[in-house]
């Protein structure tokens, strides 16, 4: 009998399966205010990719949030639907311009910014649409939104972050120690029959779509999936 296949091994939640985020900024939100603040600092924040600034607001709060490309000690940065079209401001989707990158995206009014937080990454407005406004996002798909949902001006800084080789063995293995994954990572198709599902060989022609009532050691793949192909709203 073959040992628990990685889908098994990952749902019990070891510590091999558990990212170490014990020393990170904590939670990196807007804040749902209309207010403006002075970056203080630029930090690293071992627990996402991109860097942080620390801003100062003018109640005297000082919070997180992620750091766009070209913002720096010193910059004041703005919320609200006033604020100008300028890296760091916070604005409703509504207001900002088509074709402007965009980063930290609320899905819903005042959740404090939900997609594109990743480094170097970023959005665009297309258009603006009768009930809402239709974004670009990374992965090239389309999103409609309402027009109150809130998102940063700019680029998330730290772009390029990949193209530095890791060089050695080493570098690659604390990589992706950190972010919670088994390494190094082998391909079901090259595993034997009995360790997985799709073990033995390539098996061409097998279908990957499985119940949601199949058993633990047999539900891999594209489980009870409705459909294929990606969302265009």
């Amino acid at each position: 009998m073959g040992e628990p296949i990685r889908q098994q091994r990952r749902g019990k939640g070891s510590s091999t399966w558990r990212a170490n985020s014990r020393n990170g900024k904590g939670d990196v939100e807007i804040k749902n205010a209309e207010t403006a603040g002075t970056v203080v600092d630029i930090q690293h924040d071992p627990a996402r990719t991109a860097p942080v600034a620390i801003v100062e607001y003018e109640d005297g709060e000082e919070r997180a949030i992620l750091a766009p490309e070209t913002v720096q000690e010193g910059d004041e940065v703005h919320i609200g639907p006033s604020a100008p079209i300028e890296p760091g401001n916070t604005l409703p989707i509504g207001e900002i311009p088509e074709g402007v990158p965009i980063h930290s995206i609320e899905t819903q009014p005042g959740d404090g910014g939900k997609l594109v937080r990743a480094s170097g990454t970023y959005a665009f407005v297309v258009t603006h649409e009768k009930g809402g406004t239709r974004i670009r996002l990374p992965s090239k798909s389309f999103k409609k939104l309402n027009t109150q949902c809130r998102a940063t001006i700019g680029k998330v800084a730290a772009g390029g972050r990949k193209d530095k080789p890791f060089v050695k063995a080493g570098n690659k293995h604390h990589a992706m120690k950190a972010r919670g994954k088994k390494y190094p990572h082998v391909s079901a198709v090259a595993m034997n029959a009995v360790d997985h599902p799709f073990g033995g060989s390539a098996k061409p022609g097998m279908p990957k779509t499985v119940s949601r009532h199949a058993s633990p050691g047999s539900k891999v793949g594209s489980v009870s999936a409705r459909k294929t192909g990606n969302k265009t709203e």
